[in-house]
C-alpha cells in the first residue's frame, strides 16, 4: 500500500514537468477554493443594500442644500462642502462635540469598571447567588428603553421621587422638591447613570464568560510562584482577557457617543435647550426640528469620522492581539 505524503495532498494542481536538461525542480500550486466566497455573497449583498445605499445617500445629501423646500419637490442645490465648513466654523457644534466626548468617556469608564467588578463577584460567588445575580442582570438588560426611563423618572421625581426622599433622611439634607434635570451637570449625571445601569449587564456577563476561560492550572502555577490574588488579577487574568476588554470598551465608546433615546426622553421630562444636547439630539434637531437635512447629514458624517478616530486605536490593538 502506498503512502500519500502531506505535500501530495496539498498540491491539487501541478505544473508541467521540467524541460529536458533543466535542473529546476517542479513546483506545485495550491488551488484556491472559491466556495467560501460564494457563501459570503448573500451576506455582502445584504450589507450593501442595508448599509452602503443609505450611507451613499447620506454622503450625497451632505453635499446638497436639502431642506423643507426639497420635501415639496424643489430641486436640491449642490453646495459641495459648504455644509461641512458651516458646521466646522460653528463654535456651538464644537461645544456639543466636546460635551459628547466627555460624556462618552465618563459613561464608558463607569460601565467598564462596574461590569468588571460584578464579573469578579460572580466568579467568586456561590452557584445559587451567581444565578440570582445573572438573572437580575439579564432582566435589567432586557428592559426596554421607555420602561427604563419611566422607572427612573419616578425615582428622580421632584415631588414624590424615591431618591429625594432617601437623601432627605440624611441629617441636615433637604432634597424634597429638588429637580435633578434643571441643571445641565445633574442632567447629564442622571443620563450617565441610566445608560450605565442599562449597559453594565452586558459587560458583566461578557467579562464573566471570559473569566471562565482562564485556565485553573495557570492560576495554580501563579499561586505556587507566590503571587497573591491582586497580582494574579493584574498580571495574569487581565492580560489573558484583554482582547475581550478591548472589544467591550470599543462597543461602549460607539454606543455612548451616538446615544439619543435616553437624552431625548430626559429632555421631554425636564427642560429643553442647547445646554442639554449631545450629538444625537443635536443632529435630530438640525434635521427634524429645523428642516436642515443637509447640515444634519454633514453632522452625521462628522460623527462617523469621530467614531472611527476614537475606535481606531482599539481596532489596531485587536489586530495586534490577533497577530500574536
Amino acid at each position: 500500500m502506498s503512502i500519500v505524503t502531506p505535500q501530495e495532498l496539498d498540491s491539487d494542481i501541478q505544473e508541467p514537468p521540467p524541460e529536458p536538461g533543466s535542473t529546476k525542480p517542479p513546483r506545485t500550486r495550491a488551488r484556491m477554493p472559491r466556495l467560501p466566497y460564494w457563501l459570503t455573497l448573500p451576506a455582502v449583498a445584504a450589507l450593501m443594500v442595508g448599509l452602503a445605499y443609505p450611507m451613499g445617500w447620506q454622503v450625497v445629501n451632505a453635499m446638497r442644500e436639502y431642506g423643507l423646500a426639497q420635501q415639496f419637490g424643489a430641486d436640491a442645490v449642490w453646495v459641495w462642502f459648504s455644509n461641512y465648513t458651516t458646521l466646522l466654523s460653528d463654535t456651538f457644534f464644537w461645544t456639543v462635540v466636546v460635551r459628547s466626548l466627555v460624556f462618552m468617556a465618563a459613561t464608558a469608564l463607569a460601565t467598564m469598571t462596574l461590569g468588571i467588578l460584578l464579573a469578579l463577584l460572580m466568579k467568586a460567588a456561590p452557584t445559587w447567588s451567581r444565578l440570582v445575580l445573572q438573572s437580575a442582570l439579564l432582566l435589567a438588560w432586557a428592559m426596554p428603553i421607555v420602561a427604563q426611563m419611566t422607572v427612573f423618572s419616578w425615582l428622580i421625581d421632584p415631588r414624590n421621587g424615591v431618591l429625594n426622599y432617601l437623601l432627605s433622611l440624611i441629617p441636615g439634607v433637604d432634597m424634597v422638591g429638588h429637580n435633578w434635570l434643571a441643571e445641565p451637570l445633574s442632567f447629564f449625571f442622571v443620563a450617565s447613570a441610566i445608560i450605565t445601569w442599562a449597559s453594565v449587564p452586558f459587560v458583566a456577563i461578557s467579562v464573566y464568560a471570559a473569566l471562565t476561560q482562564v485556565s485553573d492550572e495557570v492560576l495554580e502555577a501563579a499561586q505556587l510562584d507566590g503571587a497573591n490574588a491582586r497580582q494574579a488579577l493584574i498580571y495574569i487574568i487581565m492580560p489573558i482577557i484583554r482582547p475581550v476588554l478591548i472589544i467591550l470598551l470599543l462597543l461602549q465608546f460607539i454606543w455612548d457617543l451616538r446615544v439619543y433615546a435616553q437624552i431625548q426622553l430626559l429632555q421631554d421630562f425636564g427642560p429643553k435647550g442647547d445646554d442639554y444636547d449631545l450629538l444625537g439630539t443635536y443632529i435630530y434637531g438640525l434635521g427634524i426640528g429645523q428642516g436642515q437635512f443637509g447640515l444634519a447629514a454633514a453632522a452625521a458624517m462628522i460623527v462617523l469620522l469621530i467614531t472611527l478616530g476614537v475606535s481606531g486605536y482599539y481596532v489596531r490593538e485587536l489586530l495586534r492581539e490577533d497577530a500574536r
